[in-house]
């Protein structure tokens, strides 16, 4: 007889948010009497082709051995570098994976850190339990968890046969006594990390298991058991607000689009920072049609919702004491006999006439009308985030985003805040001139310029509806948002979560005034 088949996966786009972060706890055991199924430590290069460990806790007997051990493994404690190798005697784990700092004498460079800490968890394989050894401060043990609960991420929603367990827990061992101000760092650390998940997993959903509606139900979900309100327009609310532009881009799908509003606005708040995010469920580029290969993944084109919807869920866990509106425009960009088309005008929520010469830069559309209801409430800083362009991946590459604002003082901001977590942004101009590429014959302005200096003239586009007494930032995470190649620190090939701990950085620093 005929064998069964297996039923298609039902909707995920909520469940996934439940995937849990591993547990941290601090200790104040030392390395060497922790039972784990592995123990991290650190190496640097030492004198000559030695080795040294940068460990706590160990004999100076059991240093010497493990050093020298380490060495004829060929190791040299060069930053990211990973031996792995058995304990030996006097050591509880059976295994210790050695992850190489470099020179870090004359400056400790805590992203280098965490990327190195994210090599060794990679390297882990079969470890439920995993012991490290600490640092002595709270940004020490920020980093660490940060690093070791990115490393450990896995996506298998969708996988039917079992895959290799992931590291369920690390007891971080620290050389002083736990204090109160440690202790509130491993737990910030673990929201923000949670909130990261969260927006990886919304990344990594499939687009027939996400589309906008399921993105607003998504975002309910992420913050259903905190302090946020969560305001959904559907297509019918949408045409009644006047938000012609992502309606627009969302007439080619079966699937309407959505715009969503979330808001954390604890007693006594004094700043109000909004976030704005690009929620492009699919693009497909529309009747400008994208070339079919990798267009798998643009289902990673909503990356900048994720981190809104992340960054809200964080914020509010972390119960900064800022207001924050959290804006989703949401719409999937399908070819179709409904679908816009080339030299359509569309109408944004205020007003401006914008004539669609090109399809596939419909992100700028769909923020248009987000901004737009944004600039209504005058908050103290609003920044959108989106894979918007292209250009900005040509430009910067895989691992920098890209920031635009109408004032050098919020763009430097932004930007300083993302290298205070270790997420590489570089400021860029948004110079006037380029607004003459813009002009319509038929419209206020056109959605595309002559096609040189793309990344910019699409912040050009956004600043279009942005009053000059607003301050506004844009980030352009295109090329960061989703990894296309082999995993490397703590980012896993897919989605990667751009953004979430600037934007959380940004309201912790507008929240202490």
């Amino acid at each position: 007889m005929p064998t069964a088949k297996k039923s298609a996966p039902t909707s995920r786009a909520k469940s996934t948010l439940a995937a849990s972060v591993p547990r941290f706890t601090l200790t104040a055991t030392k390395p060497k009497d922790l039972v784990a199924d592995a123990l991290i430590v650190n190496t640097a290069p030492g004198k000559g082709d030695s080795v040294e460990l940068v460990a706590h806790g160990f004999t100076p007997t059991q240093a010497r051995r493990i050093a020298t051990e380490i060495a004829h493994l060929g190791g040299s404690g060069t930053t990211g570098e990973v031996i792995t190798l058995a304990s030996g005697s006097g050591v509880k784990s059976p295994i210790l994976i050695a992850v190489g700092l470099g020179d870090f004498r004359n400056g400790f460079d805590l992203e280098q850190f965490r990327r190195a800490m994210g090599n060794g968890v990679r390297a882990l394989s079969g470890a439920k339990k995993v012991a490290i050894s600490g640092g002595h401060s709270p940004e020490h043990v920020d980093a660490t968890v940060i690093a070791c609960a990115l490393a450990a991420y896995t996506f298998n929603e969708y996988k039917t046969k079992p895959s290799p367990a992931s590291v369920g827990s690390f007891v971080i061992s620290i050389p002083t006594e736990l204090n109160s101000n440690m202790k509130s760092a491993l737990a910030q650390a673990q929201k923000v990390a949670a909130s990261i998940y969260v927006a990886r997993n919304l990344i990594n959903t499939p687009p027939n298991d996400l589309a906008p509606a399921d993105l607003a139900s998504a975002a309910k979900t992420a913050v259903s058991s905190l302090p946020v309100t969560v305001k959904i327009w559907d297509e019918r609310a949408l045409k009644a607000s006047g938000c012609g532009a992502i309606l627009g881009v969302g007439l080619g799908s079966s699937r309407p689009p959505r715009l969503i509003r979330m808001t954390y606005a604890p007693k006594g708040a004094k700043a109000h920072l909004s976030l704005i995010g690009k929620g492009i469920t699919f693009d497909t580029g529309g009747i400008s049609i994208k070339p079919a290969s990798k267009m798998d993944e643009m289902k990673a084109d909503m990356s900048g919702s994720a981190a809104v919807i992340a960054a809200v869920s964080a914020i509010a866990g972390l119960g900064l004491n800022l207001k924050v509106t959290g804006w989703v425009a949401a719409a999937e960009n399908m070819p179709s006999g409904t679908a816009q088309r080339p030299g359509d005008i569309v109408t944004t929520f205020d007003g401006t006439t914008v004539e669609v010469l090109n399809t596939d830069a419909e992100g700028r559309l769909v923020l248009a009308d987000a901004i737009g209801m944004s600039v209504r409430e005058k908050p103290d800083l609003m920044v959108d985030i989106a894979t918007l362009t292209g250009a900005q991946r040509i430009a910067l590459g895989r691992r920098i985003a890209g920031v635009m604002s109408n004032t050098e003082s919020a763009r430097d901001q932004v930007v300083a805040a993302s290298g205070m977590v270790g997420e590489e942004m570089w400021g860029m101009p948004l110079p006037t001139y380029l607004r003459e590429t813009l002009k319509s014959q038929t419209a206020d302005i056109a959605n595309i310029g002559d096609g040189l200096a793309g990344m910019l003239s699409a912040g050009v586009f956004l600043q279009e509806f942005v009053p000059d007494s607003q301050p506004w930032v844009h980030i352009d995470v295109a090329g960061p948002a989703y990894n296309d190649v082999a995993p490397y620190g703590y980012t896993p090939k897919g989605g990667t979560g751009a953004g979430v701990r600037t934007l959380v950085q940004i309201a912790r620093e507008l929240s202490a005034g």
